[in-house]
């Protein structure tokens, strides 16, 4: 009766290619790369002796807010990991910000692959460091927490190798995938029923009134993306300090 039609979901999720298999979610991805990279090089080139403004002040809020929040999961001897943690932490919310801009309205992380890809480099990296600072004993701790009986080891350890092991990444990247496009999802659920009834051609004096409610959900779930968008970088960032912190010590992989 409205006029009303949801387009298919390869319509919604994905977008043609431009070239090859480069699509529009492959470019706001390297743009997302180039304009962190863009700012803190460009915050980088600024006086160091001059009171912070401008870009630089952006930049260094940005640090700032990576060192006293995020990293002190790992802790003081974790800093050296601030670099990496930081750029992660950019360029994932900037992948995120996509979905609330006008002709873009599609976040890079509402499609699989690149949360994926994160998600295994953060596991890549965890192991790495759990070797490198406790060598073997890594995965004896990992699999094996103190305290277990003897009776208990070979169900515990299957238990704890299938989460660390295998569950861990993809439970990371689908935090962040299902979220981000859940509110995709949303979004142009109701930019679609919002539109339908200000067009509408019969009941005018009815629906078009009607079409205030979805428009004012729409403006509201927008900004509520907005945080969401940040939220999500935040715990994505959170959660792989968590790992690395506990492949630094021995005792972070006890209490886990």
């Amino acid at each position: 009766m409205l006029g009303l039609e949801f387009p298919q979901i390869n319509e919604v999720i994905r977008w043609q290619n431009i070239f090859g298999s480069f699509n529009k979610i492959a470019l706001m991805a390297c743009a997302a790369a180039v304009i962190g990279i863009g700012v803190f090089l460009l915050a980088g080139n600024k006086d160091p002796l001059k009171a912070p403004k401008g870009i630089r002040n952006l930049a260094e809020t940005i640090v700032e807010f990576i060192e006293d929040t995020i990293m002190q999961t790992i802790g003081k001897d974790g800093l050296v990991w601030t670099p990496w943690i930081l750029s992660l932490f950019v360029f994932v919310y900037l992948c995120n910000v996509p979905g609330i801009i006008p002709i873009l309205q599609m976040p890079v992380t509402a499609r699989m692959a690149l949360p994926l890809f994160l998600a295994v480099v953060v596991w890549i990296v965890y192991i790495a460091v759990g070797l490198r600072h406790q060598k073997a004993g890594y995965f004896k701790h990992m699999l094996w927490p103190p305290g277990v009986p003897v009776a208990m080891k070979p169900l515990v350890g299957l238990i704890e190798f299938a989460s660390n092991i295998i569950l861990r990444p993809f439970s990371l990247a689908i935090r962040l995938f299902a979220n981000m496009l859940a509110g995709h999802m949303l979004l142009v659920t109701f930019s679609l029923l919002s539109a339908a009834l200000f067009q509408a051609h019969t009941n005018k004096f009815l629906l078009v009134p009607m079409g205030i409610l979805p428009l004012f959900m729409l403006i509201f779930l927008t900004a509520f993306e907005v945080l969401v968008g940040f939220l999500q970088a935040y715990i994505f960032m959170i959660l792989t300090c968590v790992y690395i912190g506990q492949s630094r010590h021995s005792e972070h992989a006890e209490a886990h």
